[in-house]
């Protein structure tokens, strides 16, 4: 079942932030764009590369008035430690929410079997909305900059009702009115 146009879940949990331990709750995250942004565990091959990735957008995504949130199942002070040893994971700045407890991938649908985070990807609206989802596989990593053009589709879209943003369009480019008279004719 999809979540999209649905609610996040309400949350309370503990992140790692800028040398920091912070409570962050879904509370905190309404108000703004958020995207979260879901991986299996701290000190394994894939994921460092991913939130590497996801860190070199961040600028872009907060320019855009989204705040960024990783998280796995690990604790917060796996992710300290992490952030302590990794060259790339000491990169970044975004908080990194510990989820042990499962509830929160599990609030997500992203929880795998094994009881780790699938690699899940959400856009969430200022009201807490989910506006955009997407799960790889496990060995399957993504691209964050893919983000910057979903990010701007979806706050187009919600400041002009009635418009829709076609396959592949940038910021600027011409949006769709859906209509009997466009019926067939694209």
């Amino acid at each position: 079942m999809s979540l999209v146009g649905k609610e996040m879940i309400a949350f309370s949990a503990d992140a790692y932030r800028n040398g920091e331990f912070i409570k962050v709750t879904s509370e905190d995250v309404k108000g703004k764009w958020a995207v979260f942004c879901f991986y299996p565990a701290d000190f394994s091959f894939v994921c460092p590369t991913e939130l590497g990735d996801l860190q070199e957008q961040y600028a872009e995504l907060q320019s855009l008035g989204v705040e960024v949130y990783s998280v796995s199942t690990d604790t917060h002070f796996v992710h300290k430690a992490w952030h302590d040893d990794s060259d790339v994971v000491g990169t970044i700045t975004y908080t990194m929410i510990g989820d042990p407890s499962h509830a929160i991938s599990q609030g997500f649908d992203v929880l795998g079997e094994d009881g780790l985070a699938q690699r899940g990807t959400f856009i969430v609206d200022p009201d807490g909305i989910i506006q955009m989802m997407e799960i790889n596989a496990d060995g399957i990593g993504r691209d964050a900059s893919t983000l910057i053009d979903k990010v701007h589709a979806a706050q187009y879209v919600r400041q002009h009702p009635g418009e829709v943003c076609p396959a592949k369009w940038k910021e600027g480019a011409e949006t769709l009115k859906p209509s009997l008279d466009l019926v067939g004719k694209i």
